[in-house]
């Protein structure tokens, strides 16, 4: 799925690549902060990454890492501080978007459509997935691994310039793993950007890490108490 946070309003203009302008890939976190169920949790949170980069979001379960994703992706509000994102996205987490009364190929196909990609992509992905055989299997029969990788082909066949990863090795095996690996590295390679939510330290090069355990928060407050964090 790519999301094109070029038509959303956050901070500022996010990445809108039309009418003959160019923006380079990037995103920018500036004491950003959010708050879930009157709990606040993360403050403080600043981080540059641009295209050609990847970010390791690392820390503890319950954390705040797949909440960073997400509000990344513009599904939870920013409440302090500013996100400034240039570029489409790509997100995958442990839900799984595919049609489940498709074929995989098929299902794999409906969000290339949608995302413009191209079928030799799409190819490239199942194939670097080792999800060829896998072809027309109808999703709903796939084992929790083969999801897994599903998810990660969808993410990978799309056009968009950044990825979000949530927990990506959950799920997959040594040799998948190390196709994981070699795929982001391929992306980068192309000016893509990366981040990855992971409790599992990649065995990847890694420009930026970002540990969320390094961010204090109470453990509760009321939303008027964001007066003033950040500054």
């Amino acid at each position: 799925m790519v999301t094109d946070l070029g038509k959303i309003e956050k901070t500022c203009l996010l990445g809108f690549m039309g009418q003959g302008q160019s923006y380079k890939t990037s995103i920018m976190m500036n004491n950003l902060a959010c708050m879930r169920s009157n709990r606040l949790i993360y403050q403080n949170i600043s981080q540059k990454i641009v295209g050609g980069e990847i970010l390791w979001v690392k820390g503890r379960n319950g954390s705040g890492k797949s909440t960073l994703i997400r509000q990344m992706s513009n599904l939870l509000p920013t409440l302090s501080g500013s996100l400034e994102i240039s570029g489409d996205i790509a997100l995958t987490d442990e839900k799984l978007v595919l049609d489940s009364n498709l074929p995989l190929e098929k299902a794999l196909r409906y969000w290339a459509d949608m995302d413009h990609s191209s079928l030799t992509k799409l190819d490239d992905a199942m194939q670097m997935f080792d999800l060829i055989l896998l072809s027309n299997i109808p999703v709903r029969y796939l084992s929790t691994g083969q999801r897994k990788r599903a998810n990660l082909a969808r993410v990978f066949a799309s056009e968009a310039k950044i990825y979000l990863l949530d927990e990506p090795y959950n799920g997959l095996d040594q040799d998948n793993i190390a196709a994981l690996d070699r795929a982001m590295e391929k992306h980068v390679k192309q000016s893509g950007l990366i981040v990855i939510a992971s409790h599992i330290k990649p065995q990847i090069t890694i420009d930026h890490i970002l540990d969320i355990d390094q961010r204090p928060a109470k453990s509760t407050m009321q939303q008027s108490d964001l007066v003033g964090i950040g500054r």
